[in-house]
């Protein structure tokens, strides 16, 4: 009789050690698994998505915003009285180098912090009076004088060298659209 409880107990502790081995090693590759499947971390940067080839194709620098005024094709039609915001620029930037950069505003509210070296004007994208969104364009000159101009939501906003030829040349930098 002894020598059957030992067996049992052997073949029991056996068993229980290759149960545990099963899943130990069940553990180790669902862990794998885990991290492998895993999704980088998630945490937004506000970089403006395909920032590089914008520079390169428009010589415009998009840096970040919030979604709400995107880099736009200038001949994108209207929809009913919004048009696009148009950028006039003295620096050959822009599609075929005609000095014109155009964005669209999606929302109410929207920032987009941006580089656009020479500009003169900008134009709401309203197409009649009363249509179009309240922006505000923050704007430098080479000697770090900054300014914030209301940006006409139906008209042209001259800046720099376009208010004023003896004002140096401004370079927009941000453009925030306000309810």
């Amino acid at each position: 009789m002894r020598t059957r409880g030992k067996l049992a107990l052997t073949v029991t502790t056996a068993g229980a050690l290759a149960a545990f081995g099963v899943w130990t090693a069940q553990a180790a590759t669902n862990s794998d698994a885990a991290a492998a499947d895993a999704q980088p971390s998630l945490v937004e940067t506000f970089e403006y998505p395909g920032a590089a080839a914008i520079q390169q194709n428009y010589g415009v620098t998009l840096i970040s915003g919030d979604g709400h005024i995107l880099f736009a094709d200038c001949a994108t039609p209207p929809s009913g009285n919004i048009g696009l915001l148009k950028v006039r620029t003295t620096e050959g930037i822009g599609a075929g180098g005609n000095g014109l950069i155009c964005f669209k505003v999606l929302a109410g509210t929207g920032r987009l912090d941006l580089k656009i070296p020479a500009v003169y004007e900008i134009r709401g994208d309203g197409l009649s009076s009363g249509a179009g969104h309240k922006v505000k364009a923050d704007l430098t000159t080479d000697a770090g004088a900054h300014s914030t101009v209301d940006v006409n939501p139906s008209g042209s906003t001259p800046v720099g060298v376009g208010a004023d030829p003896n004002n140096a040349p401004t370079t927009l930098l941000q453009l925030t659209a306000t309810p």
